[in-house]
């Protein structure tokens, strides 16, 4: 089959399944092909797949109209301008974390010797950008999973930053000592009321891992641990900083305030939901 076909068929194919088909074709093409851009699939429509090449592609269009997402089956997905490697048992990137990520950067790009915790690192998106985009930074990233301690500490080396970031086995702060304080503790725990998880699309409930998805009965859960202990670690005037559901922000805004939190605001992602929370605790 040549590119062209394959895009046409399998796009249709897809149609049921993603909201991006011809996109999701089109990676796994490039993947096949031996990760060329994307440039290369529209100047070679009329290309000739090889039979490796064709069986290759045909193996992983497969799995994807078997609903596993596409940043499993090419093993990276992008976010920020770097490149993560990811797979089961990490939860994938998503674009609506950027927001979180680009509004510390915009708070923080002028400080020096910045200390900063990211709790539930997963695959290191939030602290590997932090480190890369923060140039005095040295981030402390902690996560209960082997697994996403794993990924996370491959993608600090791919993407240069490992000698900024220290990766910590820790149930929230369990193994965090109190004798180390940190300008910025940042999170984007588990949000997803208990529930609310069985009726979550079947790519995200049925191949993500469950314990980066439900936190709680209300879904607070972590924001009720996270920020109630937070105050031990925080240095004065200290930064806490959340990914939040899009209809959780007041819910989480209130944690803060019981909690002593001062100058509160949010940040909406492209959709305009407010998916940022931000406080400011002074001891």
């Amino acid at each position: 089959m040549t590119i062209k076909e394959i895009l046409i068929k399998y796009s249709n194919d897809l149609e049921n399944i993603s909201d991006t088909p011809r996109l999701d074709v089109e990676m796994l093409l490039k993947k096949a092909l031996g990760d060329v851009d994307s440039m290369y699939i529209r100047m070679y429509l009329d290309k000739e797949l090889t039979d490796e090449q064709e069986k290759y592609f045909l193996e992983m269009i497969k799995e994807r109209l078997n609903e596993r997402p596409i940043a499993y089956i090419i093993g990276n997905r992008e976010f920020m301008g770097l490149d993560f490697f990811v797979k089961e048992g990490v939860l994938i990137p998503r674009p609506d974390t950027e927001t979180l990520v680009e509004e510390i950067i915009n708070i923080c790009n002028n400080k020096s010797e910045l200390n900063i915790l990211d709790i539930g690192t997963g695959s290191g998106a939030i602290t590997i950008s932090l480190a890369k985009y923060l140039n005095d930074a040295h981030v402390t990233s902690a996560d209960i999973s082997d697994v996403a301690l794993e990924i996370a500490s491959k993608n600090a080396v791919s993407n240069d930053v490992n000698k900024k970031i220290d990766f910590i086995k820790s149930d929230i702060f369990s193994n965090i000592s109190r004798e180390e304080k940190f300008d910025i503790i940042v999170s984007n725990p588990p949000y997803i009321k208990k529930e609310d998880i069985p009726g979550l699309d079947r790519q995200v409930k049925d191949f993500e891992p469950y314990n980066a998805l439900e936190g709680g009965e209300d879904g607070l859960d972590f924001y009720r641990k996270i920020t109630e202990e937070s105050k031990y670690f925080l240095k004065n005037k200290g930064i806490l900083a959340y990914e939040v559901g899009h209809d959780q922000a007041s819910d989480v805004i209130q944690i803060m305030k019981e909690n002593g939190f001062e100058s509160i605001y949010t940040k909406c992602d492209l959709q305009g939901f407010e998916r940022v929370v931000i406080g400011f605790y002074n001891n």
